[in-house]
């Protein structure tokens, strides 16, 4: 089974996706949504909420677990992976966004000059320039990476109320990329799972010259290609298309909002972590 975490409802366009691409296999996803946002807490706490999710959904039967949070991708991913793992669930695994979102940037980038938007969490830890600068030193995808970012506060909340398409969203949103756009970025990193659902917004105030990536759709093909590459996980993997939907808020809640997010009616049961 595989395991979706998510501080709430972003990780849902995530696995969207990812559904999509791999319609067979038994899911699991499960949203923070009573501790939420994570993207003003400290790390310390990040961590703590993530191997707590993490844990439950291994307890839940997981072999995989999906980190679809940017902001727990950023804080917990790498010791959850290096220590917490082995002594816990040595044969299971743990995969976050930020990789496969850095090598997708660097192969497409045309000059090497990427943008990164995020919450305050994922900003301030520095992650996403520290895999971009780790991949330009491997001079293999785009060696001269010149990287900038932006943190973007009010864009979850604005999200989660609705207000995609209102003026003031657009404002914001466009006051957000100025920096960014100044420096003449030519691809641009949604470092949130929220982020999608202005990608018209993003594309347009970005223009024609930058490549804003589709980050769902990319998570989900570097997925695909790690189970190819790892038949030894893939073959546990059951496959009978069943769904989980579980949420540490209000179920009623997170069932009308997520289904805007994934496009269907779902059902989410209450758990407590």
């Amino acid at each position: 089974m595989i395991g979706i975490f998510d501080s709430g409802f972003g990780g849902l366009t995530v696995f969207k996706e990812i559904k999509k691409a791999l319609p067979d296999y038994n899911y699991i996803y499960l949203g923070d949504n009573l501790r939420a946002p994570y993207g003003d807490r400290g790390q310390e706490i990040i961590y703590q909420f993530t191997e707590q999710a993490v844990n439950f959904l291994f307890k839940q039967g997981c072999d995989l677990v999906i980190l679809a949070c940017n902001t727990a991708s950023s804080d917990a991913l790498k010791k959850l992976q290096q220590e917490w793992l082995p002594a816990n669930y040595p044969n299971g695994r743990i995969l976050g966004v930020i990789r496969p979102l850095t090598e997708e940037a660097t192969k497409v980038s045309r000059f090497g000059k990427i943008g990164v938007v995020g919450t305050t969490a994922t900003i301030k830890s520095g992650a996403y320039l520290r895999e971009l600068k780790h991949l330009s030193s491997l001079a293999r995808l785009c060696p001269t990476i010149k990287a900038w970012q932006q943190a973007c506060p009010l864009l979850v909340p604005l999200i989660e109320e609705g207000w995609l398409d209102k003026t003031e969203t657009r404002m914001i949103l466009k006051k957000y990329l100025r920096p960014l756009k100044d420096q003449q970025i030519d691809t641009l990193i949604l470092g949130c799972t929220h982020y999608p659902l202005l990608m018209k917004e993003f594309k347009r105030l970005c223009g024609k010259r930058v490549n804003v990536l589709n980050a769902p759709k990319i998570i989900a093909a570097k997925l695909v290609d790690y189970l190819q590459r790892h038949p030894e996980l893939e073959q546990k993997l059951v496959k009978q298309k069943a769904v989980r939907y579980l949420t540490t808020g209000d179920p009623k809640t997170f069932s009308k909002l997520g289904g805007k997010f994934i496009g269907l009616e779902i059902s989410a049961e209450k758990i407590v972590l």
